[in-house]
């Protein structure tokens, strides 16, 4: 089982239905990257999406979680019912690629490939109609807008998106630049980070910098602060569980001359550890209000949960990486791929089991290597034919099952 990025991309051979598809899914994706909506402002994805699944047949329900679309296909045969999530939105970013298909929507940018799990979706979701008499159950397409934030999924199951019917299985899938053109990251337990926000609000004196012995300096009080919470990572938590704490935003005062009243810190923090994500908040504030007390100040502490850690059933997980091996071989899948960013996913893989994992789609060679999130990000199209393969094997598999 490699755990190494290949030097050179593969392309693994694909069923004839899924070869034939792959230039639908690439014209799909390349007009919804040209045309990118911010998270619950999906209204022109979600039409496409709607109208494509409708004139496949499926049964179709529109504005969950305001802009989410579920569609349902029924097999020929009674069985379980798998869910296969894509999200939708976009990223606030201008794109600096010079593409035809590049973002016409000024700041805003496809720049994470949710554009390509919309694509591979729909593909999938139209092979798969037309394999439906040989299916034994239910597949629910759920398009969710919105994960990159505030989040989609909380919502679209607290509406009832894994409900009529009940899902047994759900399985998501990414486009992922650090893995390369075909290979597949997949792994049992954590495999995307819980992601939480902390605002802390440091209080002091205000007074003039030439007199600092009349004043509570609250940058000060701010300064140790963020160097003592770092001990939270380095001495408080089992190295061997991963953890990131990270504070990204200093604001407080406007003059050089000036001791400001109040500081503000915004941070987040993130683990795969449940115990330790259950234990931050309180470590966090214990600190922060030590320090202040201390040095003079007060502290407000506001933390944020937004998203769990993103957990894979162990079992599901291991049929998805046979079918992985089947499809690229076994030093192609890379096991030990989970990452420290967040996915609102794990909302849908709380309340039932399933499997989240990862399609590489960077080629070195073309240029296509940029991170996600990156005002240069882009993927190799190759991409989108082994996530289409996954799909349809993916759902096959689970609704032959008998037990």
């Amino acid at each position: 089982m490699s755990e190494e990025k290949s030097e050179s991309p593969q392309r693994p051979e694909l069923s004839p239905s899924v070869a034939q598809a792959v230039e639908e899914a690439i014209e799909i994706r390349r007009d919804l990257h040209a045309h990118p909506e911010l998270g619950f402002q999906e209204d022109r994805t979600a039409g496409i999406v709607a109208e494509r699944l409708k004139s496949l047949g499926l049964e179709v329900t529109t504005g969950v979680a305001k802009t989410g679309v579920v569609g349902l296909l029924r097999g020929g045969k009674p069985g379980k019912t798998i869910m296969v999530r894509a999200d939708m939105d976009a990223l606030p970013i201008q794109e600096e690629n010079e593409v035809p298909y590049r973002s016409q929507n000024a700041g805003v940018m496809h720049a994470c490939g949710h554009d390509g799990h919309t694509a591979m979706a729909l593909t999938a979701a139209r092979i798969l109609q037309e394999r439906r008499d040989g299916l034994q159950g239910n597949v629910k397409f759920v398009f969710q807008p919105a994960e990159e934030g505030p989040g989609g999924a909380k919502q679209m199951v607290q509406e009832g998106a894994l409900q009529d019917p009940d899902v047994d299985v759900a399985i998501g899938i990414h486009v992922w630049n650090d893995l390369t053109l075909g290979q597949i990251g997949v792994q049992s337990g954590p495999i995307m980070a819980s992601t939480d926000r902390v605002e802390i609000t440091v209080r002091g004196k205000g007074g003039h910098g030439a007199k600092p012995q009349d004043a509570v300096d609250p940058i000060v009080v701010s300064a140790q602060i963020i160097l003592a919470l770092q001990t939270l990572i380095s001495r408080e938590r089992n190295p061997l569980e991963p953890a990131v704490l990270s504070i990204g935003s200093i604001h407080g005062g406007e003059a050089f001359n000036v001791i400001p009243p109040e500081v503000k810190l915004l941070g987040t923090v993130r683990t795969l550890s449940e115990g330790l994500w259950e234990a931050m908040p309180a470590r966090i504030q214990r600190v922060a209000e030590g320090i202040a007390a201390g040095l003079g100040a007060t502290v407000d502490v506001d933390y944020q949960r937004m998203y769990p850690t993103t957990r894979n059933d162990p079992r599901i997980a291991e049929r998805i990486e046979s079918l992985a091996q089947e499809l690229v071989g076994a030093d192609a899948v890379i096991r030990h791929s989970a990452t420290m960013g967040g996915e609102d996913m794990s909302f849908f893989l709380r309340e039932v089991p399933g499997c989240f994992f990862f399609v590489g789609s960077a080629n070195p060679e073309k240029g296509l290597n940029h991170p996600h999130h990156n005002p240069r990000f882009d993927f190799d199209e190759d991409a989108l034919g082994i996530g289409i393969e996954m799909l349809t094997r993916s759902v096959e598999s689970f609704l032959a099952e008998t037990d």
